[in-house]
C-alpha cells in the first residue's frame, strides 16, 4: 500500500498537469482580440511558434495529466506517460531557450520553464521509484 505522500504527490501532479492542459488549450484557442492585448514581443512569439512546439506542449501536458491519473490508479504505465511528458517539456523548452528569438528569456521569464522541467523530471523519477517500491504495478 502506498504511503500518504504518494497520494499527495499524485493529487498535486494531477492538479499541476490540469493547469497545464488549461494553459495549452488557452494558448491554442487564443483569439486575435486577446492576442492584441498582449505586449508586441508576446504577440510575435505566439504568432510565430512552430506547430511542432505547440504539439510538444500538448503532448507534455496531456500525457502528464494521464500519467498522474495512472499514478493515482496505481498503474505502472504512469511512468511511460511521465517520460513522454518530460520529452515534450524538453522539446518545447529547447525551442524556448535556444531557437526562438522573439522573447528574451531572462530573470522571471526563466522561472516557469525551469520549474516545469524540474517537475517533469521529478515525476519520471517518482513514478519509477514507485514501481521499484511496489506501490504501483
Amino acid at each position: 500500500m502506498p504511503p500518504m505522500r504518494f497520494w499527495a504527490i499524485g493529487i498535486v501532479a494531477l492538479l499541476w498537469n490540469i493547469i497545464g492542459v488549461i494553459a495549452c488549450i488557452t494558448q491554442v484557442y487564443m483569439t486575435q482580440e486577446t492576442l492584441k492585448t498582449l505586449p508586441e514581443v508576446d504577440q510575435n512569439f505566439y504568432n510565430n511558434t512552430p506547430t511542432w512546439v505547440t504539439a510538444a506542449f500538448a503532448i507534455s501536458v496531456f500525457s502528464g495529466a494521464l500519467g498522474a491519473i495512472g499514478l493515482l490508479l496505481e498503474n505502472r504505465w504512469a511512468f511511460i506517460l511521465f517520460l513522454l511528458s518530460l520529452i515534450g517539456v524538453l522539446t518545447q523548452n529547447t525551442y524556448n531557450f535556444f531557437l526562438q528569438n522573439f522573447i528574451p528569456l531572462s530573470g522571471t521569464r526563466m522561472i516557469m520553464p525551469i520549474i516545469t522541467i524540474v517537475v517533469a523530471v521529478f515525476l519520471v523519477w517518482f513514478s519509477r521509484n514507485s514501481i521499484s517500491k511496489g506501490w504501483i504495478s
